[in-house]
């Protein structure tokens, strides 16, 4: 015997990607694409919210969010919501301090091996992203290139590619770096 879920029983599967997006780059931008081929909804949260100016983390949660939208396809976006995720000082205690500000989700979306670590402690599922050239596409190589003028504007979607320009931010980093 077949048994058909009613409408209003099925339930949708939401995921969670955090990163600090420091800017957005094209390996952000597969990994988000990646993340909706798994789930229906992505929440998106901005690590590190609270910091900006700094050398690891040059660009505002505010800049950051523009970047990620204005490079997303309209399509892509209606299935995001951004959240900002300061850093809270404590490991321990931090995805429950995530929880507190995201929707619930059902998968978490991530590569980096302490993410993965913390999550899989209280049971959540973890799915690794694939890697997209990661020699080159990383925040820290591009943040270089952007302010010892060399070519990024290939490892960076258009929408960050026009945040980043508008900002001025070969100055800012030529200050930070």
């Amino acid at each position: 015997m077949i048994f058909f879920k009613e409408a209003s029983e099925i339930s949708t599967v939401d995921g969670l990607l955090i990163g600090r997006f420091q800017p957005f780059h094209i390996g952000h931008l597969s990994a988000v694409k990646f993340a909706l081929s798994k789930v229906e909804n992505l929440w998106i949260g901005i690590g590190s919210s609270n910091k900006s100016n700094e050398k690891r983390n040059p660009f505002t949660a505010d800049e950051r969010k523009e970047m990620i939208l204005s490079s997303l396809d309209p399509q892509i976006a209606k299935k995001i919501q951004v959240y900002y995720v300061p850093d809270t000082g404590d490991h321990d205690k931090w995805t429950y301090h995530v929880d507190s500000i995201v929707p619930k989700y059902d998968v978490v979306f991530s590569n980096d091996d302490f993410t993965l670590s913390l999550y899989q402690k209280r049971g959540i599922e973890v799915i690794p992203v694939p890697l997209l050239q990661r020699e080159m596409v990383s925040g820290t190589n591009i943040r270089e290139m952007i302010a010892r003028e060399k070519d990024w504007y290939s490892l960076v979607p258009e929408g960050t590619k026009n945040v980043l320009m508008k900002i001025g931010t070969k100055e800012r980093l030529s200050k930070i770096l």
